[in-house]
């Protein structure tokens, strides 16, 4: 095929992703030098649009950016009032007193908050300092310096047949080339992938772990709503050998934030994820606040929880990983909106200083290291040990180590048990079908749970069924040769949106299914699979999830 030819666009800085670190770093850009050329580019419809997040907002990136967002009208206007903590069992639960909890771990001074409005907001404050923000721009590839170094994405490729010949509307897209080019595209970004692997950014990280979140938002009884109450359970229904645990946010209007995260080191395939979501509502607790509420919308996305040692090398020639991209959530306080701005905040100085003294594509050094030594590195630090105890002794000796490794840590600046490590990847951590038992779960009731294809219905999730599948099969033999007898291929039960089926015909081989319309963009698949067979790529500009107010 012949090679394609597209125009090109030169900025000082291009940004893939408008999410928190995104944006931040678009606006101290500017904030630093009006005369830079920032241009945002951000896959969903809109901005926002593939945001989703619980979340309790730890607003110390935001008063970085600007001191008065109250006078500037942010969406930040539920701070947290009461916070609690549940250890479940089936039928009840017991209360941890807060002052058994380490300091960190208190939400004083946090706020409830949609995230996707928050970033709405930071869009709109970066478009007043003359951000170019363009929406529905998948980036598809990644273009290099003749060096070697990162150049530039390819972005706004539209009209690609099934087959992926291009088609009779076909659209090449452009090249927007950078100084620097930043990759905040969130958890298990697709060009972030690639870059770590070409520069070997990993080298000296840890696996990369990972939690699938999956969350509702309720419109309940005013009688029960309770604003700024924050709620957190560990415990029933995944139990004592699988680590997740689930959030309740009370913001305004009468709606809650429900929501529940499975880790994916589970063991057992025939584990469901989703549906551990769906019968965790109907615990007593839970149930009593939903009945007589509607939900108004459902999503889902992985979280990263490998934790400071996972961070891999974040700034590579021509550009540097933000946010999520490098793996910057806090574990046990279940926040890293913050950490992602403090990040997007880092890169802009260090490439802004860059650019003014002349350079242009070389490695940032300085961002890597004040990420580690400054702001994001102290908080990641004294709970890098969580995910690791979690892992090998379970959610209740996780509990009560952790806890105490958090206490030491507060009190003397360092840990007895040193720097641990994640003994395996997430995919690595399935095994073999024969090894455990199918789990009922109960049938949802339509009233408090749902099956999945009813729930992806309120994600608003839209894809062009013409255009190449996004879901790419390295070897397509795998899910029936490989994982069906091995594992009964766990892709039926781990995606949150029904993407995957094995379908048996009597008289038929069986036969491994994609309905990629489904996709919420989670990367569960590209995460869990235990071949790792599977690769998560972009879809056309503005496909997938429309959340609102996630």
């Amino acid at each position: 095929m012949a090679e394609i030819e597209r125009e090109a666009m030169d900025y000082d800085v291009v940004i893939v992703g408008a999410g928190p670190a995104g944006l931040s770093a678009a606006i101290r850009l500017k904030q630093i030098d009006a005369d830079l050329n920032v241009v945002v580019l951000e896959k969903g419809s809109e901005v926002g649009a593939h945001i989703l997040s619980g979340a309790v907002l730890d607003v110390s990136g935001l008063n970085r950016l600007f001191k008065d967002w109250k006078k500037r009208g942010a969406p930040i206007n539920v701070p947290v009032r009461k916070d609690r903590f549940y250890v479940m069992g089936e039928a009840g639960q017991i209360r941890i007193p807060n002052f058994l909890m380490p300091p960190l771990m208190n939400n004083h001074g946090c706020y409830i908050v949609s995230m996707g409005n928050v970033c709405r907001w930071l869009a709109e404050q970066a478009d007043a300092l003359g951000v170019e923000i363009f929406p529905g721009m998948s980036c598809s590839e990644l273009v290099y310096r003749e060096d070697g170094s990162l150049k530039g994405v390819v972005a706004g490729e539209f009209g690609r047949n099934a087959d992926g010949t291009p088609g009779p509307n076909y659209e090449p897209g452009m090249e927007l080339h950078g100084k620097y080019v930043f990759l905040s595209e969130g958890a298990r970004g697709s060009l972030s992938k690639q870059v770590i692997e070409k520069f070997g950014l990993d080298k000296e990280a840890d696996f990369p772990k990972f939690g699938l979140g999956m969350k509702e938002i309720w419109e309940i009884d005013p009688a029960k709503h309770r604003a700024g109450t924050v709620t957190h359970t560990m415990g029933w229904p995944l139990g004592w050998k699988n680590g997740g645990g689930s959030f309740i946010y009370h913001l305004d209007n009468n709606q809650v934030y429900v929501g529940y995260i499975v880790d994916l080191s589970y063991k057992n395939p025939y584990l469901y994820p989703y549906m551990e979501f769906q019968r965790f509502k109907h615990h007593p607790m839970v149930a009593d606040l939903l009945k007589g509420g509607k939900r108004v919308a459902y999503g889902a996305r992985v979280v990263t929880k490998g934790g400071y040692q996972s961070i891999p090398k974040s700034a590579f020639p021509g550009g540097a990983l933000l946010g999520c991209s490098a793996g910057l959530v806090n574990l046990p306080r279940i926040k890293g909106n913050h950490n992602a701005m403090l990040s997007g905040i880092e890169a802009a100085e260090a490439a802004a200083a860059a650019i003014k003294g002349g350079r242009a594509g070389d490695e940032l050094a300085d961002y890597d290291k004040t990420l580690r030594e400054g702001p994001v590195g102290k908080d990641l630090k004294p709970v890098r040990n969580v995910a690791p105890l979690n892992g090998r002794w379970g959610v209740l000796a996780g509990l009560v180590l952790g806890g105490f490794d958090m206490w030491f840590q507060s009190i003397f600046r360092f840990s007895l048990l040193g720097t641990m490590k994640h003994r395996k990847s997430d995919a690595q951590a399935t095994e073999p079908a024969a090894r455990h038992q199918p789990i009922d779960y109960p049938k949802p009731d339509g009233t408090i749970s749902f099956d999945r294809l009813t729930n992806v219905a309120f994600s608003f999730t839209n894809h062009e069924e013409s255009q190449p599948c996004h879901l790419k099969l390295k070897d397509p033999d795998v899910p029936i040769r490989v994982n069906l007898p091995t594992y009964d291929e766990p892709a039926q039960r781990y995606c949150p949106a029904g993407v995957y089926e094995v379908l048996e015909e009597e008289g038929k081989p069986p036969k491994f299914v994609i309905n990629f319309q489904n996709c919420v963009h989670c990367k569960t698949c590209d995460i869990k699979d235990p071949s790792e067979n599977i690769v998560w790529t972009v879809p056309q500009g503005g496909d997938g999830p429309n959340y609102p107010n996630m």
